[in-house]
């Protein structure tokens, strides 16, 4: 496993993460517990370091199953949790999602909770969980710093979504710069990624980039086909049909990334994200030890040529190929400045 610097805060992050988002909740098929505190050991046995989790995943369950591993072997983990949602006082309704809460004094409440389900008095790498830009403001910004200055935290950042967008954040993350920016990025969806390489090139900012979904809720490692029927409640039936009948066509075209015996079309998507130089890490969705086997020995494979990554990049400017509607409004991205930000970057047209 090869690892790369986060942001500049000296911490080193292995080029695949852990998402443990897929633990303490039943949101990608439900699991015993005993099964996820193995595959998070299977996983740094792999060589991962990164794990990355959130109070809300499980309504703390997620930290707290992560605490009972970093106990025994926290000193060859880099743990990064979030705050921001309130789901303390709000109930939570299916995978919708909760009502946040900036408030300088919750938030550091929150850090604190997060803290004692980890089991632990700092955390490497701690974000701000989906803030608009308006919740990024003077208060919240000097309590990150005084939680750097305390030592609870080493390296800042911000996880953006749920839905792909929030340009807004992003930029205003890395030019204030934050360590760390998470979104969703992959070959099928490359708008948010592309557009963030950018921005860390045109500050000449050092905040990293992680990537995260990476396999476009499995069609990229193809563990979503045309045969496959998602469970009730697995959180990739949320994406529309026709996002998953386009797809199956677009990976066709992107066959020539695959190399027999030396690279699946599963590596192939992570390396394609780790070619760029601002990535630090790719968190997958891990829902199996034979998927931290394949996607963990990613960074092994062949990397890709600047000819195949341009031919990417080329491919999804051009739809694939494919003239159908893929199910993914882009009107409908999120943003909190009047889609100022998507049109700006040429998302949205200008009218």
């Amino acid at each position: 496993m090869q690892h790369r610097e986060l942001g500049d805060s000296g911490i080193d992050v292995s080029e695949v993460g852990f998402g443990a988002w897929v633990i303490g909740t039943d949101w990608w098929g439900d699991r015993d517990e005993s099964d996820a505190l193995e595959m998070v050991e299977y996983a740094l046995d792999a060589g991962i370091n990164y794990f990355d989790t959130s109070d809300v995943y499980g309504h703390g369950r997620s930290e707290e199953l992560l605490g009972e591993v970093l106990d025994e072997r926290g000193d060859e983990m880099v743990v990064a949790t979030k705050v921001g949602y309130d789901f303390y006082n709000n109930p939570q309704a299916g995978h919708g999602e909760l009502p946040k809460e900036y408030d300088a004094e919750y938030l550091r409440d929150a850090v604190e909770k997060s803290l004692d389900r980890l089991g632990t008095d700092h955390v490497e790498y701690l974000q701000l969980h989906n803030p608009d830009v308006a919740e990024m403001n003077t208060e919240v910004l000097e309590l990150l710093d005084e939680l750097r200055e305390e030592d609870v935290a080493d390296a800042i950042g911000v996880a953006l979504g749920p839905s792909i967008g929030w340009l807004a954040e992003g930029d205003f993350a890395i030019e204030q710069e934050f360590d760390g920016v998470q979104y969703v990025g992959n070959m099928l969806e490359q708008d948010v990624h592309r557009h963030f390489v950018e921005t860390v090139d045109r500050e000449g900012a050092n905040t990293s980039l992680i990537p995260r979904v990476p396999h476009s809720s499995g069609l990229l490692n193809e563990q979503v086909t045309p045969d496959t029927e998602l469970e009730a409640g697995d959180h990739r039936g949320f994406r529309p049909d026709e996002w998953y009948d386009t797809g199956f066509e677009k990976v066709e075209t992107l066959r020539f990334l695959e190399r027999d015996g030396e690279r699946t079309m599963g590596q192939a998507a992570i390396q394609w994200l780790l070619s760029y130089d601002s990535v630090a890490s790719v968190t997958p969705t891990f829902r199996s030890k034979a998927d931290i086997d394949e996607w963990a020995s990613a960074p092994e494979t062949p990397a890709l040529s600047d000819e195949e990554r341009t031919k990417v990049e080329e491919l999804y400017a051009n739809d694939f190929g494919i003239d159908r509607f893929d199910g993914m409004e882009k009107e409908e991205y999120r943003t909190s400045v009047d889609g100022d930000d998507l049109r700006a970057a040429g998302i949205l047209n200008a009218d």
